[in-house]
């Protein structure tokens, strides 16, 4: 499968530029736009929900929102209402959210890995429909249903890096979101771990992989792509730059290392209209297959 997606960075741009990011987005015709939720930010369901209500044909991906911050029935509960406003339209996502900024608030937990083991099946179980119960370590559930689950359950997310929570999220989610400033090659390791594990664990059907990926075009696009890119070696190896036919070949060898969705992040603050012009020809000119 082959997609490609934009983002609309917090760092970069304010809440009160979303809006018009959105519809920029969704004039030029990007297929998918990404945000994600960082303390202290933006949140991630108000956001999403806004930006489907703004559009008609995009889709929001969560990249994503942090597990400690939300009991999974809460999740549950956001995800479906938002599912069923916006039928087909949610790509959400949950991770182990930054564990200083996690430690602020009150919520960081010694084992992440073990609240992803409870979190997602749980979240996954909810949004299908199922009454669960659960007595683990961090997730706490008795008898719990959803009054209102969506018709068609999104596939749920996870963010992943490290070999254990690669290897986790293949055995427990539905997808993977992978960080930005990897090469090929390294995210043909990271795919390979996924698949192996949701293989080892006994689960059917495909494992989407998504991945962020610095993109620069227009002036100065290799100096802004290599400078976001910071000290890694091999920076050319790490990012995208050029016009939107350079990009989109580009785009290829992420492709061939098995991620599903490349989803371009802009290199640099600019003129986020035009980023997603530029995006939106990246898509056309990659053959789509959708999740």
């Amino acid at each position: 499968m082959s997609r490609i997606g934009a983002i609309f960075n917090p760092y970069t741009h304010s809440p009160d530029e979303f809006r018009d990011a959105v519809l920029a987005a969704e004039s030029a015709g990007v297929p998918e736009l990404w945000i994600w939720e960082d303390c202290f930010r933006q949140s991630a369901f108000a956001t999403v929900g806004a930006a489907l209500a703004w559009t008609e044909s995009l889709r929001i991906g969560i990249g994503i929102a942090p597990m400690p911050l939300r009991n999974a029935a809460a999740t549950a509960m956001e995800l479906a209402t938002i599912e069923r406003l916006f039928p087909g339209r949610l790509l959400p996502g949950v991770g182990h959210g930054v564990l200083d900024w996690m430690g602020q608030v009150g919520a960081r937990v010694a084992s992440p890995l073990t609240l992803m083991r409870e979190y997602v099946p749980a979240l996954r179980s909810l949004l299908a429909g199922d009454e669960v119960t659960a007595e683990g370590r961090y997730v706490k559930l008795q008898g719990v249903r959803l009054d209102y689950p969506p018709a068609t359950p999104p596939l749920v997310y996870a963010a992943a890096e490290g070999p254990k929570t690669l290897r986790l999220s293949g055995e427990v989610a539905d997808g993977t979101v992978l960080d930005s400033g990897h090469t090929a090659e390294e995210y043909a390791v990271a795919t390979a771990a996924i698949r192996d594990a949701r293989a080892a664990a006994g689960r059917s059907g495909h494992h989407d992989v998504v991945a962020y990926v610095t993109t620069a075009f227009g002036d100065d696009a290799e100096a802004r792509a290599i400078a976001d890119v910071g000290d890694k070696p091999d920076p050319a190896a790490r990012a995208l730059w050029g016009d939107p036919a350079e990009v989109a070949a580009g785009a290829q060898r992420f492709f061939d290392a098995g991620v599903d969705d490349v989803v371009l992040l802009p290199a640099s603050r600019g003129d986020i209209a035009e980023f997603y012009r530029a995006a939106a020809e990246v898509a056309r000119l990659v053959p789509v297959s959708v999740a």
